[in-house]
């Protein structure tokens, strides 16, 4: 009885153990690693819509085609947002540096803006084009060139809603740590969807008129 006492007064003597860290640790470039894997998958996708367009981009089924259908100074003036936009971020990138967080804030305002202008001319290009009768279902042309141009304009509007949700954080927070990371997390993600959209611009628009 006595022993079985002791072991218990022993047992409420030793201090309660702690099986979880007060600060969560982060390798790094752990976070610079893993968002380059995942640009590199998103590159695969892009790969498959441009293959897929350069297949059936001639296959109009005796519909319109893309000279007959695209506007050049509309998507000159789609382009010009979108890499204004990129111009803007890394603006905002220096004004990080800096740890200005008003600045940083301010150009990140004005790249969102921006990107809201590309992806609003987008969809209303996608509403003509549908409105004149030319909708996915139109071609298979027309399909390969819905999901292409609309898959880039997804990312966009994904990146505006991680820009925005940002933007809340850092004006919350400041440029700690964190924010540092997630802002060079969503550079490269910006600036991937500019290079893309280079490739779209001159694989179907250009080429599509000549």
């Amino acid at each position: 009885m006595s022993d079985t006492h002791t072991l218990h007064a022993g047992a409420a003597a030793l201090p309660a153990r702690e099986y979880h860290l007060a600060h969560e640790p982060h390798p790094e470039n752990g976070t610079a690693l893993g968002f380059w894997l995942y640009l590199m998958s998103d590159c695969l996708i892009f790969a498959a819509l441009f293959a897929t367009y350069g297949v059936l981009g001639r296959s109009y089924a005796g519909g319109p085609t893309g000279a007959q259908l695209f506007d050049l100074t509309l998507v000159a003036l789609n382009t010009a947002f979108l890499l204004m936009s990129s111009i803007t971020f890394g603006f905002a990138m220096l004004c990080k540096q800096r740890a200005n967080v008003p600045a940083t804030l301010g150009w990140l305002l004005v790249t969102g803006l921006f990107g809201l202008a590309f992806v609003g001319l987008e969809l209303y290009e996608f509403a003509h084009l549908i409105h004149e009768g030319a909708g996915p279902q139109r071609s298979a042309f027309l399909s390969a060139f819905f999901a292409l141009v609309g898959t880039h304009g997804l990312h966009v509007s994904f990146g505006l809603v991680w820009l925005v949700v940002l933007m809340i954080q850092i004006g919350k927070h400041g440029l700690i740590r964190e924010n540092k990371r997630r802002l060079m997390c969503l550079s490269m993600f910006w600036h991937f969807l500019d290079v893309v959209w280079i490739g779209v611009f001159t694989f179907v628009y250009l080429m599509g008129v000549l």
